[in-house]
């Protein structure tokens, strides 16, 4: 018997997590569940991470976490329970199955277009790594973080799952026109990968392309790779195409944890009515029952819930208003009794895998992940970000005076858009530039050289952050400001 730990959530989490667990218990899943405590109860209780030490130790022993939604206080200052547990245990694939699920009507399923769609999505880095700072009272900053291991370990397994899935093609998504170092990377480290999986189809897409593609021809696509915030956006857009949040499952994977959940809301304002739709955290769960090796019962699970649904059957949030709606409880109650029956539109095959075998890790020490560098790396300047409300002309004047005999002064932007030594009258600023200095010559710089430029310059401004330039080889490795 196969032990997990399971969180029920908040407001609806406990009822549609009884309901899925009821249907397990009938289809006889050999499973144990071990109940831990998660969520924004345990945030009011004093746990700032929302989660008990005594569930972090369950979770991290027996390696898979089954949960309901769960609510982040507002206003309170604490991260999201969902995105702590996410990057806590390095789950970095974030994969969502959006299918046409016959009963449950949209405008593409009226049309005749069928949808069967998987979204990888980045699950650690960009900027839901939450690195924020105000540097002035007027300017927020928020770090974006793209690594190669980072994006290697995510678009690598979103290959080995296309092809697992046999998919006619796999898709990045990226904005690699605008963010061309850090979309860049996540760019070229797929078809990095690509090189490796020749049968497969790969190719990329801008994603505002993708989102505009996604809504007139969604069965163009099958397996699309993307950053996290990009994927988070693009995995709600893809929900809507199916029916919305209620029909979508959503698995995190790690190499040692993995998270299944239900990724809607915790819908309060209908808590404890007996009413909510359990199809997106039971769909989950067969998607659970797959990973941890349990095909014919997960297959027995899902056609009974696809002939459900196709006979009409509906809770009160989708399907024909013109027939009753069931509450949650006779819903699971329903699948239960349609165990054995086959839909006759997208009926699943049992596929004759073997069950993973349970394998337990304890590691001793935090795994680093890091690249062997190809190429040599040199100082060669220095962005410095000043506070100051005075003119690009003025503010110019004073740095040259700090330039010495290793620097020059190259440009200064705001906003990211060059105002000196060309610029705009008609350029808006705000109170916060970027003084970009490079050495004489391209002669390689060390950090003494840096800091000292640090202090003589903060004789006159406030310096609120500082980013070094690297030439990796012959590679410029920042970007330039628009309009340089």
């Amino acid at each position: 018997m196969r032990k997990i730990a399971v969180a029920k959530g908040d407001g609806i989490g406990p009822e549609i997590m009884d309901a899925v667990l009821k249907i397990f218990y009938e289809a006889k899943v050999p499973l144990e569940y071990v109940l831990v405590d998660m969520g924004k109860w345990v945030f009011d209780k004093g746990f700032n991470n929302g989660m008990t030490p005594e569930a972090k130790q369950t979770i991290e022993t027996l390696g898979i976490l089954f949960k309901g939604p769960m609510e982040t206080p507002k206003g309170k200052g604490v991260k999201s329970i969902n995105v702590t547990a996410r990057k806590t245990w390095n789950t970095y694939a974030n994969t969502r199955t959006f299918q046409t699920l016959h009963g449950v009507d949209t405008v593409f399923s009226k049309a005749g277009i069928p949808v069967d769609i998987t979204v990888v999505r980045e699950n650690i880095e960009d900027t839901y790594g939450g690195i924020e700072h105000m540097l002035t009272y007027d300017v927020a900053l928020s770090r974006r973080f793209i690594t190669r291991p980072g994006s290697l370990q995510v678009i690598k397994y979103a290959f080995e799952m296309a092809k697992k899935k046999n998919a006619r093609r796999i898709t990045c998504a990226h904005k690699a026109n605008i963010m061309k170092i850090t979309d860049g990377l996540f760019l070229d480290v797929f078809y990095e990968v690509a090189k490796d999986y020749p049968e497969l189809k790969s190719d990329d897409v801008i994603v505002d392309d993708l989102c505009m593609k996604l809504v007139t021809r969604p069965d163009n696509f099958d397996v699309i790779v993307l950053t996290n915030l990009q994927g988070d956006i693009v995995s709600d857009l893809c929900a809507g195409l199916v029916g919305g949040l209620g029909f979508a499952p959503s698995a995190n994977i790690g190499d040692y944890i993995c998270i299944f959940e239900a990724v809607h809301g915790t819908a309060p304002d209908i808590a404890g009515k007996n009413i909510a739709n359990p199809t997106a955290l039971l769909l989950s769960g067969i998607g659970m029952l797959r990973h941890l090796g349990f095909m014919e019962t997960a297959v027995t699970i899902e056609n009974a819930l696809l002939y459900t649904l196709e006979q009409g059957v509906h809770t009160g949030d989708f399907g024909d208003k013109s027939k009753p709606a069931v509450n949650t409880t006779e819903f699971a109650k329903i699948i239960i009794q349609n165990f054995g029956r086959q839909p006759q539109q997208g009926a699943k095959s049992f596929l004759s895998d073997k069950p993973v075998t349970e394998t337990h890790f304890q590691l001793e020490k935090n795994s680093m992940m890091e690249s062997a560098e190809s190429s040599t790396e040199k100082i060669i300047g220095v962005d410095f970000f000043i506070e100051s409300n005075e003119q690009p002309i003025n503010i110019a004047n004073k740095c040259l005076r700090h330039a010495g005999v290793k620097f020059k002064l190259i440009n200064i932007s705001n906003r990211g858009t060059q105002v000196w030594p060309t610029g705009s009258v008609y350029t808006n600023l705000v109170n916060q530039y970027n003084v970009r200095f490079e050495s004489i010559d391209n002669i390689p710089l060390n950090q003494q050289d840096v800091l000292g430029l640090y202090v003589s310059l903060s004789g006159d401004f406030k310096i609120c952050s500082s980013e070094l330039l690297l030439l990796l080889g012959d590679k410029r490795a920042y970007s330039l400001a628009q309009g340089q």
